[in-house]
């Protein structure tokens, strides 16, 4: 049989626990999946010296040889992240000790992956010009600014440009690795992982990191809180500015200016994206024809149902059943 894939992941003090633990699962979770008959995966942790690091958690995590020590070809490399926080936002943590390994080490790997805000490491390292790439959200505008030769895209959950993976938010980088899964073993191994580990749902890449409900909540008023779960659940119903002002209590005019103050946006605009979203759900996860999913989704119409995703997403349903 042949040997396992390696999987060595470059850690340094303050990385997100997550960013390593939760792709190394993965990993693990599969090869025992998979059984004797294919080969699994061999998860290691570099650190410069081969020490102990300290997470952002507090969580001290043990690692199995330094960066000098990864001698030989490397299957898939994968760097996780930090962030700290600062007086004015967040600001990814840059180790240049794993930037310089990093340079040395990518010609050996088969597979080069960042999670969460190890983006920058990879950038830092050259390893990321003249593609596409993402990030957590936080700092995406920020890597975006700093490397002008990276096409950056703060939406999807992962990003495959070649040999070169990049993904978002730290929970992202399981999803990352179950796509990598999927890669080297197929779909079936992938879902038999993840109904292993029991997740929700194993995402594709292109899939937004962001939600319309998490977009906005923030929002401080109860009143405008509340009418947000109502929307969620009546999506079919009238949910005009003169609808949904009747239900407050309020005037629209004064709806209107309460809505952009709480949430940054308007009535409308939320109520198109909460459709939206819920349509891309039902294109995702059921076989509804495309009038049955406008019709639930609150979008009314196909003509409409294709106006809001070439406006919104830049596709089409069909192609985004196809694609997700």
């Amino acid at each position: 049989m042949p040997p396992p894939h390696r999987a060595v992941i470059a850690a340094f003090p303050g990385i997100e626990l997550l960013d390593v633990t939760g792709p190394a699962e993965v990993f693990s979770v599969a090869s025992r999946v998979a059984g004797a008959d294919r080969p699994g995966y061999l998860v290691q942790v570099a650190t410069a010296d081969g020490g102990p690091v300290t997470t952002s958690s507090g969580v001290r995590l043990m690692a199995d040889l330094t960066f000098d020590d990864v001698a030989g070809p490397i299957d898939t490399l994968l760097v996780s992240g930090a962030i700290e926080i600062v007086d004015d936002g967040v600001e990814p943590v840059i180790d240049h000790e794993v930037t310089r390994w990093l340079r040395r080490a990518a010609p050996r790997a088969r597979r080069i992956g960042s999670i969460c805000a190890g983006a920058h490491l990879l950038a830092a390292a050259g390893l990321l010009d003249g593609r596409p790439a993402t990030t957590h959200w936080l700092t995406a505008a920020r890597l975006a600014a700093e490397h002008p030769g990276i096409r950056v895209d703060p939406d999807p959950i992962f990003i495959r440009d070649g040999h070169v993976w990049t993904c978002a938010g730290v929970t992202s980088g399981m999803d990352m690795a179950l796509a990598m899964v999927a890669e080297d073993h197929g779909q079936d191994l992938a879902l038999a992982t993840a109904r292993m580990m029991v997740m929700y749902v194993k995402r594709s890449g292109g899939q937004s990191q962001f939600s319309v409900p998490l977009s906005v909540q923030n929002a401080e008023d109860d009143r405008i809180d509340g009418l947000r779960r109502w929307i969620a659940e009546h999506l079919t119903e009238d949910l005009s500015l003169e609808a949904l002002a009747a239900r407050t209590h309020l005037s629209a005019r004064h709806l209107a200016r309460l809505f952009r103050q709480r949430t940054s946006t308007t009535p409308a605009a939320y109520v198109e994206a909460a459709r939206l979203e819920a349509a891309r759900r039902l294109l995702q996860d059921s076989d509804r024809s495309l009038p049955e999913v406008a019709a639930a989704s609150g979008l009314g119409s196909v003509e409409t149902l294709h106006r809001v995703f070439r406006r919104r997403l830049g596709t089409t349903p069909a192609e985004y059943r196809r694609r997700f």
